[in-house]
């Protein structure tokens, strides 16, 4: 796909006056990084940073029936959720295979906010369309271009947003949502984050996005925000041991192959798409665990990519899912699935293959960091 093909979002122009280097991201052209990435990715760590995450896509669900839909079409009881709170789901196939995973917001009484991941989007929009079918009272709506979504993530974040906004941040709490303005614009303020890191972000009309981001880099000037792509968005989420759609989800697994069962409801009232099947994955999880997706510290310097194999005594054990340098731990990390014998923290003689040779790795548990609350 030629650039000239991509989308782009409402913060483009500002993107490339900052100098960014712009990527080929699931059809948007988006920001890879502004300058160093390690920087960007330190300035969150200890700072913040503000990210465009205008690709994301956002599907409102409406209607008395909203919630019996989102029910049915998903793996989370989504009925329980209150008003002005979010929760971490899951959208399967009948196989049990994940299709992507998301946010869910409740906005109201009978509105609901499914955000799917941008490369999974169109998926996400036309399975819940097709299982809208029987649900008269329900409708699903496209609002991928009715949003622009801005994050600002780091321990700053907190303060530099209470500058713009009388919005109640302390009583926010994670995962949750509340409507308000910020620098004079109307948003929507959550509080999720995919850094490890305290943040917010922010879902505004496109035609608002240049003022807002302009407002938080000003704000943000003396406490060290600095505007962060996708490459730092990508360490930062390895670091924390969160997944990514693609690497450690993909449609091959269902939520128990990936250690997330927990996001599967049986106990909610109904059917839903896919139960009959992760009923299974989850007896059969239970009598021969599957691999675990585990840490891998690196013993040396040779950055270990996704797809390259886990060994232990001469045999393949398991396979790399993400890799990367990590800046916070000073080495190259992993996360991978293994075979279970070889899963528990600090087990001996595991490596990974790095073009021909067994490079040493540390078997450790997840995540890598966790922030100090």
């Amino acid at each position: 796909m030629s650039s000239t093909e991509l989308r782009r979002t409402a913060l483009d122009a500002t993107h490339r006056a900052l100098g960014a280097t712009m990527t080929d991201f699931a059809g948007w052209d988006m920001p890879l990084r502004y300058g160093s990435e390690r920087d960007e990715h330190v300035a969150v760590r200890t700072r913040a940073g503000l990210f465009d995450l205008s690709h994301m896509g956002e599907i409102t669900v409406t209607g008395p029936q909203a919630a019996d839909l989102l029910n049915f079409a998903l793996v989370g009881n989504i009925g329980s959720v209150k008003p002005g709170r979010a929760r971490y789901t899951m959208i399967c196939r009948e196989d049990g295979g994940i299709l992507d995973d998301l946010i869910v917001y409740r906005l109201g009484e009978a509105e609901y906010m499914v955000v799917a991941n941008a490369s999974n989007a169109q998926v996400v929009l036309d399975a819940l369309t097709e299982r809208a079918a029987g649900f008269d009272d329900a409708e699903v709506r496209d609002d991928r271009d009715a949003y622009a979504l801005l994050a600002v993530q780091g321990p700053e974040s907190p303060g530099i947003l209470a500058s713009l906004t009388d919005a109640d941040l302390d009583g926010l709490k994670y995962y949750a949502g509340l409507p308000g303005t910020v620098a004079g614009v109307p948003a929507l303020i959550a509080r999720t984050g995919y850094t490890g890191e305290d943040g917010f972000e922010l879902f505004v009309k496109p035609e608002h996005a240049v003022e807002l981001w302009q407002a938080l880099t000003k704000a943000g000037e003396g406490a060290g925000l600095v505007p962060c792509g996708l490459s730092c968005r990508d360490t930062l989420r390895l670091e924390a041991g969160m997944p990514l759609y693609g690497h450690e989800l993909t449609t091959a697994l269902t939520p128990f192959d990936a250690g997330l069962g927990r996001v599967v409801k049986f106990e909610k009232e109904g059917d839903f798409v896919g139960r009959a099947a992760l009923t299974g994955a989850a007896e059969r999880a239970a009598s021969e665990p599957p691999r675990v997706l585990v840490g891998l510290v690196a013993e040396g310097r040779r950055v270990p990519r996704a797809g390259y194999q886990v060994v232990a005594g001469g045999e393949v054990i398991g396979e790399v899912t993400s890799g990367a340098p990590s800046p916070t731990l000073g080495k190259p990390i992993a996360m991978a699935y293994v075979d279970p014998a070889h899963a528990a923290p600090g087990t001996e003689g595991v490596g990974v293959d790095i073009r021909g040779s067994h490079e040493p790795y540390e078997v450790v548990a997840l995540p890598f960091y966790k922030r100090r609350k």
